[in-house]
């Protein structure tokens, strides 16, 4: 008797399942072709990105062999397509790319005598949220550099504090450019001590150090 009741049930249960399949068949196929279409939506777009991301390399590495073919001063043309190639790879690579793009045709405009158009760049890496904050704060550190001479005294400072702070990976880079600011408006007390902490910071660079231990020889200090 159990055996036969097992058997019963079996067949319920088949029968009931086979209803089911029937009446939502349809949606079943539907959530099937929904699955495997977007697996392989998510596997063409990997792709996608996977051969951007190529040929953004390619035409990254073929502007700094342009670039580094032509040093300041020497071959107009090298340099022109190295900047539209940095230009073109800043416009339709992606960020990481763009980035690092935009950073090297900044350079090679402020090597050209193009400081406005350089420092338009710099601007725009540091204004862009979607970039990685150490190369938005080097864009600002870029930018405040080529304004120390004759840029405004306030908005360089305002720059350039948040980068002299002792967590930012460019603190000693910043002090200094903080420094010659002070030399800029007259204030040599307020310079050298600014000199003397980066001469003993053993965290700053080599260079940093050196620059401004010679330069505290000159103010002597």
């Amino acid at each position: 008797m159990v055996d036969i009741f097992d058997e019963v049930d079996e067949e319920l249960r088949a029968e009931r399942a086979q209803q089911l399949l029937k009446r939502y068949a349809g949606l079943i196929l539907a959530v099937a072709v929904l699955i495997i279409g977007a697996a392989a939506g998510w596997q063409g777009w990997r792709w996608y990105e996977a051969r951007q991301d190529q040929k953004a390399a390619a035409q990254y590495l073929a502007a700094m062999t342009l670039a580094d073919a032509s040093p300041t001063g020497s071959n107009e043309a090298t340099r022109t397509a190295a900047t539209a190639t940095f230009a073109s790879v800043a416009a339709q690579g992606p960020t990481g790319y763009a980035t690092l793009a935009r950073l090297r045709e900044a350079a090679l405009k402020a090597d050209a005598g193009d400081l406005r158009g350089a420092t338009a760049l710099w601007d725009q890496v540091a204004g862009d949220s979607s970039v990685d904050p150490l190369l938005r704060d080097l864009a600002s550190l870029l930018w405040a550099q080529h304004q120390i001479d004759q840029g405004d005294l306030a908005l360089i400072e305002a720059r350039l504090k948040p980068l002299a702070a002792a967590d930012n990976p460019w603190h000693a880079l910043a002090e200094e450019q903080l420094a010659l600011l002070d030399l800029r408006q007259g204030k040599k007390d307020q310079a050298k001590t600014k000199l003397q902490h980066l001469a003993q910071d053993a965290t700053a660079p080599s260079g940093v150090r050196g620059r401004a231990s010679g330069l505290l020889t000159r103010l002597g200090g």
